[in-house]
């Protein structure tokens, strides 16, 4: 059955994502905003947009309620989450189904078996994926942890139960500090996830953090696509990711080993639509499963142009009930790809977000570069929202095309008005040991202060442009300018003129 009318319940640059693979489906887009968003790029791309409440994500794009009255008087008769916000959340997928809407994404129960971190170890284990030593209980207290702690080894880590995206985590190198790590993780867990619920897991050190990419339709057929690596990271916060795994590249018997246990992992659950298995591989080349995210990743883009497969085309049409398209022997990888993460933050800063107004935004562009984004010049980023600008992903034949490629498109691309982390994404592409594709999940934590380029203040002839922009548009305030055109061109402005008229 063909989708034909799909509420988007998301925002910014993957609600812009998905309503571009919709128009090019056939599909009517129907967005939602927030009283800040109401100009936003999404907003104006989709077919129908409906406001649904106040900046507070807690008043808008998570009250399912109204994101579901939207979906039902719109005449909706699918949801796509994208992700964060509710994408992970079963009960609001439960919800779309209960309202007779098709939920693009996994069975509910699905989502619930892999949200609970300790239900998703204990279901590895019995599907004969490796999982990290570790301990789980259903204690509040301290008590069982301290005790199983010296069988676990130190170094270890605390992990919220109901965790991901890095929060709720805590490492732990001796048992004098496990004590104030449990009542840290416990606190941290509680206030992002609603669940206190902890476990323990043995600490890799020095580990590659790689992800299988992995597609299941609802008549049986489950295949993976291939591995990111996502090792350059920042405090379990990724911040560049390629495919494929220089680590990998080296090691065809463990990536098919890799790829084998992501399909395992995902048939254990029952599977449907795009998923991801992350896993851990230790120096000396074992892997483990660390979680499955059970949604479209943010690095989607990296897979899609290693193997030329668009994942979100194939989401709308594995949720409409459609064969997947292809076998396991079909799927190949070409080429190699790298993304970078455009966040509004300020790496001199302990990377805290910036926000403000985008004076002017110029992505780059040229062979082999793509940029998915939801912003445009006259933006403001608020405090409201995660500060991710855009993501800029390139494609190249070889790695060292594709990182030469990659710094071009940094160097190329124009975000004035607020701070960026471009600088520093340069100078992480530049370091010998990323260059040699040797980096591992410690490697930015114990270089950062290497890391980081000097500040260096923005050329003069930058905030000449910006200024008379902004005079510009203020003396024509009545006057629309078209985005990203000439700004003193009358082509560029809608008031009426017409050549040849006084």
């Amino acid at each position: 059955m063909a989708l034909t009318k799909c509420l988007i319940a998301n925002r910014g640059e993957i609600a812009v994502r998905l309503i571009r693979a919709c128009r090019e489906m056939g599909i009517r887009s129907v967005a939602v905003y927030s009283e800040v968003d109401a100009q936003a790029q999404h907003v104006l791309l989709a077919d129908e947009a409906y406001a649904i409440g106040a900046a507070p994500a807690s008043e808008s794009y998570l009250d399912s309620r109204k994101l579901l009255d939207v979906a039902q008087q719109s005449g909706c008769d699918s949801v796509h989450p994208g992700y964060g916000f509710l994408s992970e959340s079963a009960d609001f997928a439960q919800a779309v189904l209960d309202a007779g809407l098709i939920w693009v994404g996994p069975p509910p129960q699905a989502v619930r078996l892999m949200g609970v971190k300790t239900e998703a170890r204990a279901l590895m284990e019995q599907a004969g994926v490796p999982v990290v030593p570790g301990f789980q209980s259903e204690h509040a207290d301290d008590t069982p942890f301290i005790a199983a702690a010296e069988d676990t080894g130190f170094p270890l880590m605390v992990k919220a139960a109901g965790g991901g995206g890095g929060k709720g985590i805590r490492v732990v190198r001796a048992a004098h500090d496990l004590p104030d790590a449990l009542a840290g993780a416990r606190h941290e867990a509680q206030h992002a996830f609603g669940d206190a619920r902890l476990f323990l897991e043995r600490y890799i050190e020095h580990g590659r953090h790689i992800e299988i990419q992995v597609l299941a339709d609802a008549h049986g057929h489950t295949v993976h696509l291939f591995e990111r690596e996502c090792s350059t990271q920042r405090r379990h916060q990724k911040i560049i990711e390629e495919s494929p795994s220089p680590l990998l590249m080296q090691n065809p018997d463990l990536r098919q080993a890799m790829g084998q246990a992501a399909v395992r992992a995902a048939q254990a659950v029952g599977y449907v639509n795009a998923g991801t298995v992350e896993f851990i591989v230790t120096p000396g080349g074992d892997f483990y499963f660390l979680e499955m995210n059970t949604r479209l990743q943010v690095e989607h883009p990296v897979t899609e142009q290693v193997t030329g497969l668009d994942l979100v085309q194939l989401q709308f049409a594995i949720a409409g009930g459609g064969v997947l398209p292809f076998s396991q022997a079909d799927v190949s990888v070409q080429g190699h790809a790298i993304e970078c993460r455009l966040y509004a933050e300020d790496p001199h800063n302990q990377f805290l977000p910036a926000t403000g107004p985008i004076l002017r935004f110029i992505p780059p562009q040229g062979p082999g570069i793509r940029v998915d984004s939801g912003i445009q010049s006259g933006d403001v980023v608020t405090h409201h929202y995660d500060p991710l600008l855009a993501k800029l992903i390139v494609h190249a034949p070889t790695r060292a095309a594709a990182i030469q490629r990659m710094q071009q498109a940094l160097a190329d691309t124009v975000i004035l008005g607020v701070t960026t982390n471009i600088p520093f994404l340069q100078s992480l592409l530049a370091h010998p040991v990323f260059v040699d594709g040797n980096v591992d999940t410690m490697f930015v934590d114990q270089h950062l202060q290497a890391l980081l380029p000097a500040p260096s203040p923005a050329p003069d002839l930058a905030f000449i442009i910006a200024a008379l922009e902004d005079r510009y548009n203020s003396d024509h305030a009545g006057a629309k300018v078209l985005v990203d055109s000439d700004l003193y061109s009358p082509w560029a402005r809608a008031d009426g003129f017409r050549p040849g008229q006084k």
